[in-house]
């Protein structure tokens, strides 16, 4: 590792990062890559994933994601994540935060403001007043959004066996669990979320273009990052 990328991951201590995008946008892989480079650099890293990342999240997760759930109001839906983030910021998240480690974290509020608010149907004033009672300005410091058409994100996902009997490329159903189980119109509405937040606080968002290989994105990652923090 070179002294440059050393010296502004140093920088990264105490900040709280979230990685944000639809399935098949190479968000996990991306993240993960990430903490391994910030591992390399002796950063510690505290990593988390919504919903969930503590034992009552679990929980919420579990019932959040349950295909059986297909009854869930989008009201019901948004409170059970707020609980979750809730439950997170006290248990992990500030906690790191406090003890200068990086916190990195795979979603956050943007998630919901994107899926319950833009996709839902919820509005952003309603989602914020929640968000705010539940995380107690305990906002990031920079939300990366991996940024991907629907149609390329679901071709990603047929190679994934996970995915494979359900992908269905133009039609309507493209992913497997109960929250992915949506056409190709929502996950449009909720891209174009994520984007209309970035146009809004262009400061706190860092949009990379995921529709290229996986080096050549984690590349334009690594140089979005730098750039947000080499000069802080």
């Amino acid at each position: 590792m070179t002294e440059d990328i050393a010296a502004w991951l140093e920088r990264l201590r105490g900040k709280f990062v979230v990685f944000e995008g639809i399935d098949g946008s190479g968000k996990s892989t991306q993240m993960q890559r990430f903490v391994s480079t910030v591992h390399a650099g002796g950063v510690v890293v505290c990593e988390v994933r919504e919903p969930g990342g503590t034992p009552i999240g679990e929980q919420v997760r579990r019932v959040l994601l349950d295909p059986a759930n297909d009854e869930m109001d989008v009201r019901c839906e948004m409170l059970l994540y707020m609980a979750s983030r809730a439950q997170l910021v006290v248990e992990q998240i500030k906690p790191a935060l406090e003890r200068g480690e990086l916190v990195l974290a795979d979603r956050f509020i943007s998630s919901t403001l994107a899926y319950q608010g833009t996709a839902g149907g919820l509005s952003e004033a309603d989602i914020r007043s929640v968000g705010e009672f539940a995380v107690r300005s305990c906002y990031p410091d920079l939300t990366v959004i991996l940024d991907i058409d629907e149609i390329t994100a679901a071709k990603r996902l047929v190679g994934n066996s996970k995915h494979k009997a359900h992908v269905q490329i133009n039609q309507p159903t493209l992913f497997s669990d109960r929250m992915e189980l949506n056409d190709a119109p929502y996950w449009r509405k909720v891209r174009q979320g994520y984007l209309d937040q970035a146009n809004r606080d262009p400061d706190r968002y860092l949009v990379v273009d995921a529709g290229g290989g996986q080096d050549s994105v984690f590349e334009a990652l690594m140089e979005g990052v730098k750039g947000r923090f080499a000069a802080v």
